[in-house]
């Protein structure tokens, strides 16, 4: 099974096209116009890799990324900006991506305003998030414990099998919230390190599923780092969360 791609930063739900900070998707990515779904997927997972965080890379560059993928991940969304780019004069580039990430959305101009979208944001995109991720993150421990009784009893096999289904039911829903909404600019950062959360757990559900195929340890146990991990993060991001909320 093949692991999901890291989850894109939020688009907009009306389908207009993602803020690039006047950037070219296609030069933000290094691939021409003309290249396949394929090829812009490929391109994408080599540069999220290089210049990921937690590879010493640009927090600013992997939005960047994402927000050109989110851009190109989808014929419709690709075609409308196929459509612009065509209609409106190029902006200008750099060879491996621009200087800057696209910005979620433009802050409104009151501190009032300002701190009633970030919010409504927290409430409608990250709190329903959160949830969802505790209905992974929280049993995993307990499942493991009973399927560690005897990995080879089909039953239990089977139920951990039907855990993993359901958790990525639920990331399914996260990924769709996170989408839903664009973070205000008062939440960039936190926006950013609940994007690494969503990734690691996505990463961990691929290693486990894999284990689940093959009985091999090594993916046992890095499925199991991988949401340790995680679980930490969203501890970090649910403190993070209560002093944003207190802002308000």
């Amino acid at each position: 099974m093949a692991p999901s791609p890291p989850c894109p930063v939020p688009a907009s739900s009306s389908g207009a096209i993602p803020s690039l900070s006047g950037q070219d998707p296609y030069a933000v990515l290094g691939i021409s116009p003309q290249a396949s779904g394929e090829e812009i997927k490929a391109a994408y997972r080599a540069l999220v890799k290089r210049h990921h965080p937690d590879a010493g890379g640009d927090d600013q560059r992997i939005l960047a990324l994402n927000a050109a993928w989110e851009v190109l991940r989808d014929e419709q969304s690709r075609r409308r900006w196929d459509a612009s780019r065509r209609a409106a004069p190029a902006a200008p580039n750099s060879p491996d991506g621009p200087e800057r990430g696209a910005a979620a959305s433009s802050p409104p101009r009151s501190g009032a305003a300002r701190d009633a979208q970030l919010q409504a944001w927290l409430q409608k995109v990250y709190d329903p998030i959160d949830r969802l991720l505790g209905q992974v993150i929280r049993p995993f421990p307990e499942r493991l414990r009973e399927l560690a009784g005897d990995p080879y009893d089909d039953h239990l096999m089977a139920a951990f099998c039907a855990f993993l289904e359901r958790s990525r039911g639920h990331l399914e829903q996260v990924e769709q919230l996170y989408r839903s909404r664009a973070a205000p600019a008062g939440a960039q950062g936190f926006s950013l390190s609940l994007y690494h959360c969503l990734s690691q757990v996505q990463d961990a559900l691929t290693e486990l599923e894999r284990y689940t195929l093959g009985y091999v340890d090594d993916y046992l146990r890095d499925g199991r780092e991988m949401l340790r991990e995680a679980s930490q993060r969203r501890d970090r991001l649910q403190q993070e969360r209560r002093r944003l909320s207190a802002q308000g």
